[in-house]
């Protein structure tokens, strides 16, 4: 048998699949044991034990200046921020797709300046952000917005285009109007399509969201390591990296669950 045609059983699966994660577990114990073994004093590759006790004093002991906890309060702030920003940029990005995607006279209008404004870094335009829209939780989320809503919009417009025309007739022939098309053949096909574009969007949107509170901010996960860099203090943000990566992938798997739920029709075309 071809070696492109094999298909792992499921426990050649779930081995794969934890495989590289154990590799690189045991790469960074051997890499943290040896620079330990000549300098105890060693910041950069701190042991797993002082990452335990690390993430203990953040998350279980509470702060003696604001009385927090650290870990929570933080993991609370980026969420709401992450969540807000996403739930924002999904809604424009599915009105400005459909408008694009649907309807023709629309299309010619908005099409290439949603095109050209996705070409924008957003981090160019935070210093904008922070001047116009000052410098608490608004700036932030409008980040993540001017982030991710373009390229939702865009992804969205093209699953719109992608949509047969003698689909688009059959309905208009059984008496549809536009409206009716929109919300019985579109939209089905732009929520599915949605969910998946969120999920590729997920590692942009907390790029965006680090960047904002790294340079501006009380609380947050990005504030936080961020905070601490100046100490060197690895044993902190190295766990609220993988936290952050960890938050991420239950978001991803949320998306996807309620892909499959919803959506089941269109798995095959699932990220």
């Amino acid at each position: 048998m071809r070696f492109l045609n094999r298909h792992p059983g499921r426990s050649g699966q779930w081995l794969l699949t934890l495989l590289p994660f154990l590799i690189l577990a045991l790469l960074y114990a051997l890499g943290s044991a040896t620079r330990l073994a000549d300098n105890p004093n060693d910041k950069l590759l701190p042991s797993l034990m002082q990452m335990v006790d690390a993430v203990r004093h953040m998350a279980f002991m509470e702060d003696p200046r604001t009385g927090d906890y650290l870990f929570w309060a933080d993991t609370l702030a980026s969420l709401q921020r992450v969540l807000q920003g996403l739930g924002i940029a999904a809604l424009a990005g599915l009105v400005l797709g459909i408008a694009n995607g649907v309807f023709p006279v629309l299309r010619a209008g908005f099409s290439p300046l949603l095109t050209v404004i996705s070409m924008v870094p957003p981090l160019a335009i935070l210093p904008i952000l922070f001047i116009v829209m000052g410098l608490d939780e608004l700036s932030k989320v409008m980040l993540i917005v001017i982030g991710v809503t373009p390229l939702l919009a865009r992804d969205l417009e093209h699953t719109g285009r992608a949509i047969p025309a003698e689909l688009l007739i059959k309905a208009q022939t059984l008496g549809a109007n536009s409206w009716t098309v929109v919300l019985r053949v579109a939209l089905p096909q732009m929520l599915a399509r949605l969910l998946v574009s969120l999920r590729l969007s997920l590692g942009a949107a907390w790029l965006f969201l680090i960047s904002a509170e790294a340079i501006s901010a009380t609380a947050g996960l990005g504030y936080r390591i961020f905070l601490v860099r100046r100490y060197l203090a690895m044993d902190v943000i190295l766990p609220y990296v993988v936290w952050i990566t960890l938050l991420a992938w239950l978001m991803d798997w949320l998306l996807r669950a309620v892909h499959r739920r919803f959506f089941p029709w269109a798995e095959g075309g699932r990220a």
